[in-house]
């Protein structure tokens, strides 16, 4: 008996850019006041409390040394706003990074998502997300270091629709 081939969907092309800014991870007590140093990190800043933890994503740079975290971390941003029902975002962006073998940090705003990768695996990140785009978009390494709106710099100018 024949079987049926199963085609895996498309996974969503998607429009990323590169945050300018070195990012660190923070952990806290869950019973924490947000830390002053956070209204320094203006340009990118992620708060979450959960019972057992205060997590802070913020700029590197205004993160006091005595302070728990993982620093060295880069941002890809998927260009938004998106909207919420959209599926497979995150999927399309970690599952070519896994089966390189990269480690990610994701997390989302309202509007868009973000995957940090440590700094020293952005250029692997890169290529890797750019040999999953079909011949004729833009590449991402051909655009690093073109500034575009601040705080970040674009790395694909790509105008594909989300499917």
């Amino acid at each position: 008996m024949a079987h049926a081939q199963q085609t895996q969907p498309e996974r969503p092309r998607l429009p990323l850019e590169v945050v300018a800014d070195t990012l660190a991870i923070c952990r806290l007590d869950p019973s924490a006041a947000l830390p002053a140093w956070t209204e320094r990190s203006s340009d990118f800043l992620t708060v979450s409390r959960t019972p057992e933890e205060l997590s802070i994503t913020a700029v590197a740079s205004v993160v006091p040394s005595d302070v728990r975290c993982e620093r060295n971390y880069r941002a890809l941003r998927v260009r938004g706003p998106l909207p919420l029902n959209l599926v497979g975002i995150l999927a399309a962006i970690a599952a070519p990074l896994a089966d390189a073998g990269l480690s990610i940090f994701a997390t989302s705003t309202f509007d868009t998502d973000y995957v940090l990768v440590k700094a020293r695996d952005l250029d692997a990140a890169v290529s890797t997300l750019e040999r999953g785009r079909p011949s004729g978009d833009s590449s991402m390494r051909d655009r690093l270091d073109t500034p575009a709106a601040p705080p970040y710099r674009g790395v694909d100018s790509s105008t594909s629709e989300l499917s």
